[in-house]
């Protein structure tokens, strides 16, 4: 990352710069505009101007950049990948939740030998999901989590293996989202549930006929259980002004 001060002292544009073979297709370009000294209030200071900066980071590392859509139909060329079955569910697990429950967005995968990101967009609070993707050992690196309006995002450290069979099915991923506060939290807890297993192979034989037949392994992400702090990502880019109001 770099910052480069503009001649005019009050716009800072921050050049954010992949290093990894898979990120250096794009740059993400982010201007933070520092309101000039008769507008900020007369309070603002570096803290103040700080808070700006964090929040259009953080707005960055929302952004798909290069990431691959994971396919959910295979195309004929391709017949090495490996379809894999997930089960994502997103609960409130405080006392508190706001009108809208949340729903799991998209989680995001790399491939640890090459590096490449893969999207599993979910959109759903309990979603049998199937996409094909490559084999091989896989980070689950990111989930974001939508509340109607508000988008929020949590770092992951789980680790998964694609191989082996034709079909993986790995259990229940359940999100536990914490009541919108500061310092919120989401618990992940993966677990085989039988009738997660049920809809997964229902799901298999009504979109994937081909591969009914084929033998389902099943294996679950490692470790299979964590919690990690859960940032509310701002501004909502993708929402009206009437929604952003909402600074938890």
């Amino acid at each position: 990352m770099q910052g480069e001060i503009f001649p005019s002292d009050h716009i800072v544009e921050w050049v954010i710069q992949g290093t990894e073979p898979s990120m250096t297709c794009r740059a993400h370009r982010l201007r933070v505009l520092f309101l000039s000294p008769g507008m900020a209030p007369k309070s603002a200071g570096f803290g103040y101007c700080l808070m700006w900066v964090v929040a259009g980071a953080l707005y960055v590392l929302s952004l798909p950049g290069c990431v691959t859509e994971a396919q959910t139909v295979l195309p004929e060329t391709e017949s090495r990948k490996i379809l894999l079955v997930v089960r994502m569910v997103a609960v409130i697990t405080g006392d508190r939740a706001r009108r809208f429950e949340p729903e799991v967005r998209q989680v995001e995968m790399i491939h640890d030998a090459t590096g490449e990101r893969f999207r599993v967009t979910v959109e759903g609070k309990d979603e049998v999901v199937a996409v094909f993707l490559p084999p091989g050992q896989y980070s689950i690196n990111r989930v974001h989590i939508n509340e109607g309006p508000f988008l929020s995002m949590a770092q992951l450290s789980s680790s998964l293996a694609v191989e082996v069979s034709p079909v993986v099915f790995a259990g229940t991923w359940r999100f536990g989202v914490d009541s919108p506060r500061y310092g919120r939290m989401v618990l992940l807890s993966m677990v085989f549930e039988d009738e997660a297993r049920e809809r997964a192979e229902r799901k298999i034989r009504e979109e994937y006929p081909t591969l009914a037949s084929e033998p389902m392994t099943a294996v679950l992400p490692f470790p299979a259980e964590a919690e990690t702090r859960l940032y509310e990502v701002m501004p909502y880019p993708r929402y009206p002004r009437y929604f952003r109001r909402h600074w938890w």
